[in-house]
């Protein structure tokens, strides 16, 4: 059974990174697993017209805009992780303080304003920023699909656990980036997850 979404975006965590932090030797081998994924959603999201948001941390730089920190993880060491993800002209960008990607940002209001009401979140880290995403989403009466293989943990025992609270406690979705595809639907754009 298949489900159509109207209005949907798809929501990129945290994906532009420097990894250069004390778990960065966990993440960086989960990373490099799911940017092939990742990439290949957004291709697919970018040729049926569907939303893109990148909700990233600001890397403690609150002069920080999009453009210095995609321009920072071009320039560290695993510049490789970033490169087939980036932002392209018609993306949006949400500067985040914290682990959710509606916490003090503009996020509520521009999704509203875009009308949209399913959210297909992939990126990093599971058990921590996608999971309370995925939690801050349902409570505000979004529809949401977490894309499995398109989302790195640090813990994957943890992550494990996040996936079942994900779907289990707030109705998400939780499907493989090869059963996600986006239709467009009479100027109205739809992810289907099969």
């Amino acid at each position: 059974m298949s489900t159509v979404h109207p209005s949907s975006a798809v929501i990129v965590i945290d994906m532009i990174n420097t990894y250069d932090h004390r778990d960065a030797g966990l993440l960086v081998p989960e990373a490099r697993k799911v940017v092939p994924v990742i990439a290949e959603l957004l291709v697919a999201a970018r040729a049926r017209g569907v939303l893109v948001v990148y909700a990233n941390d600001n890397f403690g730089q609150w002069r920080s805009h999009h453009g210095e920190l995609v321009d920072a993880a071009l320039t560290g060491p695993h510049a490789d992780l970033v490169e087939p993800i980036l932002p392209d002209d018609d993306a949006l960008f949400v500067v985040k303080a914290r682990h959710s990607i509606f916490y003090e940002t503009p996020l509520t209001y521009l999704l509203w304003e875009l009308g949209v009401r399913h959210v297909v979140l992939c990126g990093q880290v599971t058990e921590q920023c996608v999971l309370y995403s995925a939690l801050d989403a349902h409570i505000r009466h979004l529809d949401v699909t977490v894309v499995s293989d398109a989302v790195a943990p640090i813990h994957p025992e943890l992550a494990d656990a996040a996936m079942e609270m994900m779907r289990r406690n707030m109705g998400a979705r939780i499907v493989r980036g090869q059963d996600v595809t986006f239709t467009r639907d009479a100027g109205s754009d739809h992810a289907k997850s099969e």
